[in-house]
């Protein structure tokens, strides 16, 4: 039997994407089930697959296994190719990975993901210019030691996918990561992600918190979404 993978909005959900865009890039099979925002707070409705009313959820024939890290760690497990095999970018990759869940505040508050539009963001904060200078270092010092074109060397793996919804936040917001520029580019352009941003696209509802804080984070110059 399949994993099943529960997902939320391709235009938000930050987290969704992260496991999902590992399963398809190391092709991993899974059902892919979506579960959308549909008010600002879904608990109630989403208790009833998930411990903690959140997603990204993978069921595992009786086994549910919750939040994204706690995902890639159990595929990990499993699969060959979750995490890079040279020691030295495994421990840069490990380290980046757990650092991308459990920080980065500013940046996840002050630009906030919508994959379908073009932002002229406001001021940034303090906060928020040490974060894009953390990512801009974190890409640069991957491509340096490991060679690239993906953030632990030759192969796409689960640090990639920590901070695939990174790209779209840089592209959305027009951040400036240096030469990490050129992971930015490269993981947008795979099919993974390409798969992703025209489901993103396609889609025509609207979660309406969602929208307010998009808002709150600048000026819409460009709206690519489907309406």
């Amino acid at each position: 039997m399949p994993y099943t993978l529960i997902t939320a909005n391709r235009n938000y959900s930050s987290w969704s994407l992260r496991p999902w865009v590992l399963m398809k890039a190391l092709g991993i099979t899974f059902a892919d089930r979506l579960e959308p925002f549909t008010k600002p707070v879904n608990y109630d409705e989403f208790r009833a697959f998930s411990p903690t009313g959140q997603v990204p959820v993978l069921l595992d024939g009786e086994t549910a296994v919750w939040d994204s890290l706690g995902i890639v760690l159990y595929l990990a497990d499993r699969h060959d190719g979750v995490w890079p095999e040279d020691p030295a970018a495994r421990a840069f990759a490990q380290s980046a990975v757990t650092e991308m869940h459990g920080g980065f505040s500013a940046l996840r508050n002050d630009c906030t993901m919508n994959v379908g539009v073009r932002v002229k963001p406001r001021p940034m904060r303090e906060a928020l210019v040490r974060d894009v200078a953390r990512v801009r270092e974190i890409f640069e010092q991957g491509l340096a030691r490991f060679g690239g074109p993906w953030l632990a060397g030759e192969r796409f793996t689960v640090l990639d996918a920590f901070y695939a919804p990174v790209a779209f936040r840089i592209r959305t917001y027009g951040l400036d990561v240096g030469k990490g520029q050129a992971w930015v580019d490269h993981v947008i352009a795979h099919p993974a992600m390409q798969e992703w941003e025209a489901a993103a696209l396609a889609e025509t509802w609207r979660e309406v918190s969602h929208e307010e804080e998009l808002l709150s984070c600048g000026a819409i110059t460009a709206d690519y979404r489907r309406t």
